[in-house]
């Protein structure tokens, strides 16, 4: 059975120019950056070769990127790093209601802390509004983060209007841009944020390896504390062949993004135009918003989301976020845009990626319909 993997916001297949980048270093350059030998060089080298490549994808000097473990590490890092940062700890963080739990998690944990956490709403597309941040914002708000595109739905939101409003007040603004970075062009000053979370699997890169983009002049508390490996940031050993590897990455982002956007919303609303000419009362999650080119959330009516997919094995997909896609476990973004159980019940994400064909979409087009048509006529 041919899979069609349509979960490219879960994660994404390495690619191959990337594995054949990474391999050298995982056997005849294997030297330790640090070191001052000529394996040690060559190694370090190659990691400042994709602090470049990664800088370049961004727009951004090199000496700001900071490699973390993860997307989820490069998160902590900033939110953690700005709260706890300088002699008195602590003031006042805002998040918004649609943060990927790398963000939620350590917002709850810094709020056992003694920090104060606002969560914002977002409006019914899943649009966080520029006027609740700025009406959440006091006098001791240390930090904003607010996600650059949703992970679910897809809906891009309005960093650069929310960091204008938080900067006007000397509030340091950061934004994961996990999802996005890939798929739509990320650049830190066009953005005017003072961090950027990236991770690398999301665009073709291996997983286990992430950036923190930091500004010049952002003080943070580090997240590791040792040899002071990352300009102080990061302590530990890099981990060179996965450096390497998503900065080929993010080389491949750079040398195909227009092409890859045109390509990936035309076989989105391929897939769309499918679903909704067969199946009444599909709905589209962020309909009406700036959405990522490559995503879809729809919610098939009358059914369990689960259930369908089981019923196609064939289609690889998930229910919500790949972190808690299970049925049992309600999704935080669908609910703050104030969708109903019941809708949130039937919702599956499609996304679709560089590798996926006109006739992949149409086959799964065709297998989701079908088990739709079974499971409604069984009610």
């Amino acid at each position: 059975m041919h899979q069609i993997y349509l979960d490219f916001n879960a994660t994404t297949p390495i690619a191959p120019s990337v594995v054949e980048a990474m391999t050298p270093f995982f056997s005849s350059h294997y030297g330790n950056p640090s070191s001052s030998h000529a394996l040690g060089r060559a190694a370090g080298e190659a990691i400042e070769d994709a602090r470049c490549k990664i800088g370049s994808l961004v727009g951004c000097d090199r000496d700001e990127i900071v490699f973390t473990g993860c997307g989820t590490e490069a998160n902590n890092m900033a939110l953690k790093g700005v709260m706890l940062a300088g002699e008195k700890p602590g003031g006042h963080l805002v998040i918004s209601a649609i943060e990927h739990a790398a963000i939620s998690q350590p917002a709850k944990f810094l709020q056992r802390l003694g920090c104060e956490v606002t969560v914002v709403p977002c409006d019914e597309y899943g649009v966080v509004r520029v006027a609740d941040v700025q009406s959440a914002l006091r006098s001791n708000t240390r930090l904003v983060s607010i996600m650059h595109a949703n992970n679910e739905t897809g809906t891009i939101q309005p960093i650069r209007e929310i960091a204008e409003v938080c900067h006007q007040k000397g509030i340091l603004v950061h934004s994961d841009a996990s999802q996005s970075t890939g798929k739509i062009p990320v650049a830190v000053d066009q953005l005017d944020v003072d961090m950027l979370t990236i991770a690398g699997h999301k665009f073709y890169g291996p997983k286990g390896i992430g950036v923190l983009f930091v500004r010049e002049g952002v003080a943070l508390e580090p997240l590791l504390h040792g040899a002071g490996h990352e300009s102080g940031f990061r302590a530990g050993t890099e981990n060179t062949p996965y450096i390497v590897g998503i900065g080929k990455a993010a080389e491949l982002v750079i040398g195909c993004l227009d092409e890859s956007m045109e390509k990936m919303s035309t076989l989105r609303d391929r897939l769309y135009d499918q679903l909704s000419a067969a199946i009444p009362r599909l709905r589209v999650h962020g309909f009406g918003a700036d959405r990522l080119p490559n995503t879809l959330s729809v919610s098939f009516p009358e059914i369990a989301g689960g259930n369908l997919l089981r019923r196609v094995p064939e289609v690889c997909a998930s229910t919500g976020a790949a972190c808690h896609s299970s049925d049992s476990v309600g999704s935080a973004t669908l609910s703050a845009m104030g969708v109903t159980p019941k809708v949130a019940r039937g919702t599956v994400r499609l996304s679709v990626g560089w590798t996926t064909s006109e006739e992949e979409v149409d086959r799964a087009a065709n297998l989701l319909i079908d088990a739709w048509e079974h499971l409604a006529s069984e009610i």
